[in-house]
């Protein structure tokens, strides 16, 4: 079964190859950084290229490679939230799936986080260099948020919702939600992620909390981290479901 995604950003519907043509931009991104050379400008291939270079550096090496950019990206986030003292901004992306329950979503995402399942993961967006899922069941992540210049890594835990500030809404049944953390417990942000169905399908509210003083650039790039990121992450879940 065909399975489509609308994509809404800021109430706007974003046509399919605009959302195709950021992805294929932050491939060619990923794969420059990593020192690959595209073979093609097809976005299936980028990808493949994509997951086997990952996997043949490993996450150890490619931690290494990000090392000294890390350590710069933490000094920021840090300064950041503490300046920001709790406030908190709002990135957010929706997503209409034309078939498919979010019940089925929700329990293929749980079950890849609590499977530390590295290649799902990696696979939502181009720029993932790790998700791995940690013996407390809490999430390290290191990725490129949205339009930020540099690679962030943080710890988000699932069961911690204790600084969130963005509301739930009662009107979505479900929800993926948690605190986003730096190396030494400063709370940083986080997620609330909601889902509900709707007609034949179900309908996806995307949302990251960023500190008060986030740069602006990350806020709107990152809307489309999520459309690319959550599209991928449905069509794997739903093609594993065979719907």
């Amino acid at each position: 079964m065909n399975i489509s995604i609308k994509t809404i950003i800021n109430g706007k519907e974003i046509p399919r190859t605009d959302v195709l043509a950021w992805k294929t931009k932050r491939a060619r991104t990923v794969l420059k950084r990593l020192g690959v050379k595209p073979t093609s400008s097809d976005l299936t291939i980028m990808h493949q290229q994509l997951a086997k270079k990952k996997q043949e550096l490993g996450i150890d090496r490619i931690l290494q490679l990000l090392h000294r950019e890390l350590t710069v990206s933490d000094l920021f986030a840090i300064l950041t939230a503490r300046l920001s003292f709790g406030a908190r901004r709002f990135s957010m992306t929706e997503l209409v799936v034309s078939h498919g329950t979010a019940e089925q979503f929700v329990e293929w995402f749980n079950e890849r986080t609590r499977t530390d399942d590295e290649h799902a993961m990696l696979a939502g967006t181009p720029d993932h260099y790790c998700i791995r899922t940690n013996e407390d069941g809490s999430q390290y992540v290191v990725e490129t948020n949205g339009g930020s210049p540099l690679v962030a890594q943080f710890f988000i835990n699932y069961k911690d919702l204790s600084s969130l500030r963005s509301p739930v809404d009662p009107t979505y049944t479900l929800q993926i939600a948690g605190v986003a953390r730096s190396a030494n417990g400063l709370a940083l942000g986080g997620v609330r992620h909601q889902f509900r169905n709707e007609g034949d399908g179900f309908r996806a509210r995307l949302l990251v909390e960023y500190p008060l003083f986030i740069l602006p650039q990350v806020l709107t790039g990152h809307q489309w981290h999520l459309a690319s990121e959550f599209g991928n992450w449905i069509e794997a879940a739903l093609r594993d479901d065979q719907i």
